[in-house]
């Protein structure tokens, strides 16, 4: 018996008759009579002996069978419910790792946007450096990583989710003429605070400083641009960080203006190849493109 002969077993011995079984399933009366037939066939036996009245009596086999069969039935309906949770977003748990950057205002922001429309879910949040991001995926802590480069070579896989900048962060006492976007240039001979060890964008910072051959005056070296930010909040010194800290960090008598030519760089979405978003994180992630993508 396959699962459709069980159902529909299971339908006339509750209900009591072909018709009733039928209408229980919303299916025509013959094909629950030609599945019933097929069932009792394959089994080599009859499930149930017609009455007068043109009801169904289960057989002394039938009553034997539909103890399991009941137990099956019962499993079937809580796979049914889990993946309709899954759908709805009932119940649903996602485990979502973040940089530090974009857990600082970008992910509670599409949390928050997701939970209006997905109340019942719950959340795992975590933070996780460039370092730490495949052991977090091997080891199952995180379902989904959300970074800007995708480790060379590693056997996962990745989603494009947008893309950040980075720019210069500083008080506006300390530089009120500021143009709206600032040349690299402009940063020289001022306190500086230095991401160069801060992972790929504090090296794309780097490359940039190379490539225009300039030194700067790097008064502090901070490994998280957070505490850069929260550096030049102090009066220490101009950094140049990622949009997402910058804004999240933003505050009176700071400001920040993007860098001229632009340095790009693209967020991904990253998982396990066998063990890819289900329904429920593929539309978190859509949410998150949306907040990205937000001016």
């Amino acid at each position: 018996m396959n699962l459709r002969h069980i159902e529909i077993f299971h339908a006339v011995y509750v209900n009591g008759s072909v018709t009733a079984a039928a209408r229980a399933l919303n299916v025509s009366q013959p094909s629950v009579s030609k599945m019933l037939r097929h069932a009792e066939t394959l089994l080599g036996f009859q499930l149930f002996q017609r009455t007068n009245g043109g009801g169904l009596v289960p057989t002394h086999d039938a009553h034997t069978l539909f103890s399991e069969v009941s137990e099956i039935q019962d499993r079937v309906h809580a796979l049914r419910e889990a993946a309709r949770n899954l759908r709805r977003g009932v119940d649903g748990m996602l485990r979502v790792s973040a940089l530090p950057s974009l857990a600082l205002d970008t992910i509670p922001t599409a949390v928050s946007l997701f939970l209006k429309s997905h109340e019942n879910v719950r959340f795992d949040l975590q933070t996780v450096h460039h370092d730490d991001l495949l052991r977090k995926l091997y080891e199952r802590e995180t379902d989904v990583a959300i970074a800007y480069q995708v480790p060379p070579a590693a056997p996962i896989a990745n989603r494009w989710l947008g893309e950040g900048e980075l720019v210069a962060f500083y008080r506006e006492e300390d530089m009120p003429d500021a143009p709206p976007s600032l040349e690299l240039e402009r940063l020289r001979g001022r306190k500086f605070i230095s991401l160069a060890a801060s992972g790929p964008t504090g090296q794309l910072f780097t490359q940039e400083l190379q490539r225009l051959e300039i030194e700067l005056d790097e008064v502090v070296s901070a490994r998280t641009f957070y505490i850069a930010s929260a550096l030049v909040r102090q009066g220490v010194g101009m950094t140049v960080v990622d949009s997402f800290t910058a804004q999240a960090c933003m505050a009176p008598g700071l400001s920040m203006r993007p860098l001229r030519p632009r340095l790009a760089f693209d967020i991904h979405a990253m998982f396990l190849i066998n063990r890819p978003p289900g329904a429920l994180a593929n539309d978190f992630l859509k949410t998150l493109a949306r907040v990205l993508d937000a001016p």
